[in-house]
């Protein structure tokens, strides 16, 4: 019975969620909103402009560091070792690593925007 009673309350709960979600921005219609480019471009301008590869260099450096980051945090937490030593000279090794890789980033200016 309680799980019966659990499904339908998290059905009504989730369909109540959904048709508020629906309803909602449908009441605060204006220009900027209905347009179909919601950020500030143009729509009336070319679709083809060129992006500059600065900006996926930048793009492609940050989804690096922060796998390596997502990797890092739960590394004291997957190591079952019994010392704590090796697994503080890992944990270092990487933040070194990526220090060292931000630094030559950093230095060889690959972080800056404008060329």
């Amino acid at each position: 019975m309680n799980l019966i009673l659990m499904l339908i309350i998290n059905f009504s709960l989730a369909t109540i969620v959904v048709l508020i979600a629906f309803w909602l921005p449908q009441l605060y219609l204006y220009l900027e909103k209905s347009s179909p480019y919601e950020c500030g471009f143009d729509p009336l301008g070319s679709a083809r402009l060129p992006f500059s590869m600065k900006f996926f260099l930048v793009a492609i450096t940050f989804l690096l560091f922060d796998l390596e980051i997502a990797l890092l945090l739960p590394l004291p937490w997957a190591m079952q070792l019994t010392s704590t030593k090796t697994t503080l000279i890992l944990s270092y090794s990487l933040i070194i690593l990526l220090t060292s890789g931000l630094a030559y980033e950093w230095f060889q200016k690959g972080l800056e925007w404008t060329e």
